[in-house]
């Protein structure tokens, strides 16, 4: 299924990757939006769970073996063109996550990936909501 001018809705996962008082962060290097900085992730493979998918989409881009928490969001992307056409439908399952092994790496998709401190993550060209939900992230840890 092509992901531009799609006939449904792709979904996609993501991980807010937290580090104490770091987060996870990748500069996209090809796809939609690249040069921008966002979590980490990609799309369901026919046949996974949203799980699955996330826990392979984080190896494959960043080379970090995670565990996860929980859900800290869900949702949807839909970008119109100039005639009002459906470009791009994502509907995103963002989990919260904590590296357990691996080595960090830009791998994939990624142009870059790195660990970036939660006080300089504004000062990134960042996708929109990514601070939104790395917000959710830390609430969800918080309270676990």
């Amino acid at each position: 299924m092509r992901r531009e001018y799609p006939e449904c809705a792709r979904v996609g996962v993501g991980a807010v990757v937290l580090d104490g008082d770091h987060v996870l962060l990748v500069k996209r290097g090809g796809g939609t939006l690249p040069g921008k900085w966002s979590i980490p992730g990609g799309l369901v493979e026919l046949g996974e769970t949203t799980r699955e998918a996330v826990v392979r989409e984080i190896a494959e881009e960043c080379g970090l073996e995670i565990e996860l928490v929980d859900v800290c969001g869900v949702l949807d992307r839909v970008v119109r063109d100039d005639q009002g056409r459906v470009r791009y439908h994502w509907v995103l399952v963002d989990y919260l996550a904590v590296a357990r092994g691996g080595t960090l790496c830009a791998g994939d998709d990624a142009a870059d990936a790195r660990w970036v401190p939660l006080s300089e993550v504004t000062q990134y060209d960042t996708t929109d909501g990514l601070m939104d939900m790395v917000m959710r992230a830390l609430k969800l840890r918080d309270a676990t």
